[in-house]
């Protein structure tokens, strides 16, 4: 069986040795960078699993790092915060973290947290195979998507009218199903780098969609809101 690998990226040496040593005295393949520049370098010569990113860096912090892994991968990212970094905390979600954990921590509760975040993510994968049931069809709220003829029905068979934007955002969920996705990871995905991801343009789309798909676009069942992290895509059961 293969070995989970793990990028940690941290400027403390101390830091890097010691969640080293733990993490591959529990079975981890682990690579350590001491920066921006050190972690370009190691994502250009294997892929890891997972990054632990610590927040506050000199020179590029780990913000800005998340941004740049989310451009160019689809891999979880866990931020590492000081206790008080608050504002850190909700930017590194919002450009596309999938967890953090606070300085000073227990090794035990990362490795809980690296076990929990890599599941998310196997289990996400493991439905993508089906996200184009019935010769590409997909089920959004009360309506069908044809990704293949980039077309949306209603329950009745009457076509919805859809964006180029309403559908590059409906593909990227339907690859994507039961994973959180924010703004950043949006805009990225459907190739929409020229809007800022903080003014909420994708937030706009998201409302306009659900009144399309949703049975009630107030309780939104298909497209859901994950607080402080994005939106996520749940596919009906049944």
């Amino acid at each position: 069986m293969n070995k989970t690998r793990v990028l940690i990226v941290d400027d403390e040496p101390q830091i890097r040795e010691m969640l080293a040593e733990y993490l591959s005295g529990h079975g981890y393949e682990v690579t350590a960078a001491d920066g921006g520049e050190a972690m370009r370098t190691a994502l250009e010569q294997s892929v890891p699993d997972v990054i632990l990113l610590d927040v506050n860096m000199p020179g590029e912090d780990g913000v800005s790092l998340a941004r740049h892994v989310r451009e160019r991968f689809d891999l979880p990212i866990i931020m590492v915060t000081a206790a008080d970094e608050v504002v850190d905390r909700v930017v590194g979600l919002e450009v596309g973290a999938d967890d953090y954990i606070t300085k000073p921590f227990d090794p035990r509760e990362l490795r809980a947290r690296l076990k929990s975040v890599l599941r998310r993510y196997r289990r996400a994968a493991e439905p993508a195979a089906a996200a184009e049931p019935e010769g590409g069809r997909v089920r959004f709220g009360r309506c069908r998507l044809d990704l293949e003829a980039r077309r949306m029905v209603d329950g009745d068979g009457k076509e919805v009218p859809l964006t180029s934007m309403e559908f590059d955002l409906l593909r990227v969920f339907a690859e994507r199903p039961n994973r959180v996705l924010s703004r950043d990871q949006l805009l990225t995905l459907t190739r929409n780098r020229g809007w800022d991801p903080f003014d909420r343009s994708i937030d706009i789309q998201i409302a306009r969609l659900r009144k399309k798909i949703e049975p009630d676009p107030d309780h939104p069942q298909s497209i859901k809101t994950i607080r402080g992290a994005g939106y996520m895509y749940v596919p009906a059961s049944g």
